[in-house]
């Protein structure tokens, strides 16, 4: 009996020392889950340009970093800025240009810039023929398909004619009244147009289809500009300070990534993402972004890429005054994450 009674205790105690470190693991686990702040980013558009954020994404960065990241394509730099001042997204991903027109339309709570991405121009110069010897001054006469006035793809293509002696509004035609995302289209089905200035995947799937060819880059063309970057409503940015650092830490984790990796092994990383695109395709197209220097290698937006920004708009006649360095942008969280 006693025997009996022994063995049943002994039983119990190690039943109950199995149990505890599964009971231990979900308790940290339920408490790890309970950690995850949420977070909603709103981005310009779901673009291969992108690559270092989507790998952020795929590799688990975010969450690594206690972040409960939700992704909303916006389509637009005004519909990702309204989607921002409005609270509906605590983070927008657009061109830094966006905030300087909500802060010169007297906006009481400055939407700011703490993190920059990408360090040229993602598009490019499509025509209806190979161009080997393709020089600016070939647009001469011709019709292309452009951007929305004021945004950056438009301003950056202005600045680049400008910069090779030719005069946006007398020496070609640039058609602006084709929605974002729409021109590849209407590129095919109207031979109008000589041109078309694409993103991707739209100019390779041009070249694929035997419609279209690439015949310049603007990102090469352009030379380093502050394309895109991420910002939040100063009131936010000053209520979550940690979850602004844990955000740019974890976006800096997906920079080094792609600086240290080939362009093949980022593409397998974020095909995912891209599901209706095959992985021979996004690969080409993260090595033409690769191969161009597209990404910085870390995040922080320096004052003379503010500076230039400006200059860019000023060129374009968007911007009457210009608006100070340290109003619209916050380097501390960037700064932060590199040395991390």
């Amino acid at each position: 009996m006693k025997n009996k009674k022994w063995i049943a205790l002994a039983a119990a105690v190690v039943l109950a020392v199995t149990a505890l470190p599964m009971g231990v693991f979900a308790a940290k686990k339920d408490s790890t889950e309970e950690k995850l702040t949420k977070v909603t980013l709103n981005e310009v558009a779901h673009s291969i340009f992108y690559a270092p954020q989507y790998v952020a994404i795929e590799e688990g960065y975010f969450a690594e970093k206690g972040l409960d990241l939700t992704l909303v394509t916006g389509f637009g730099a005004d519909k990702t800025m309204t989607a921002v001042i409005s609270g509906e997204a605590d983070i927008g991903f657009m061109g830094a240009e966006a905030s300087v027109y909500a802060y010169q339309e007297g906006a009481t709570d400055p939407v700011v810039n703490f993190a920059q991405l990408t360090q040229r121009a993602g598009n490019f110069l499509v025509a209806r023929e190979e161009m080997p010897d393709f020089k600016w001054e070939d647009l001469k006469g011709e019709k292309v398909l452009g951007g929305r006035k004021g945004g950056m793809p438009e301003m950056v293509f202005e600045y680049i004619l400008k910069k090779n002696g030719i005069d946006p509004q007398k020496d070609l035609t640039i058609d602006q009244s084709i929605d974002f995302g729409s021109t590849a289209a209407a590129f095919t089905s109207d031979d109008s147009a000589a041109y078309t200035v694409e993103f991707e995947p739209s100019a390779t799937i041009l070249e694929k289809e035997g419609a279209g060819y690439v015949v310049a880059s603007l990102g090469e063309a352009s030379g380093y500009v502050p394309y895109t970057s991420y910002s939040t409503k100063a009131s936010y940015m000053k209520e979550n300070p940690e979850i602004i650092q844990k955000f740019t830490d974890a976006l800096q984790k997906g920079m080094d990534y792609v600086q240290n990796h080939t362009p093949e092994e980022i593409a397998e990383v974020i095909a995912p993402q891209f599901k209706e695109t095959d992985l021979e395709t996004i690969t080409a197209i993260v090595k033409r972004y690769y191969d161009q220097d597209t990404w910085k290698e870390n995040l922080i937006f320096e004052k003379d890429s503010f500076e230039l920004l400006q200059d860019i708009l000023e060129d374009a006649g968007e911007l009457t005054d210009r608006t100070a360095y340290e109003n619209l942008v916050q380097t501390e969280y960037a700064q932060k994450a590199c040395k991390n």
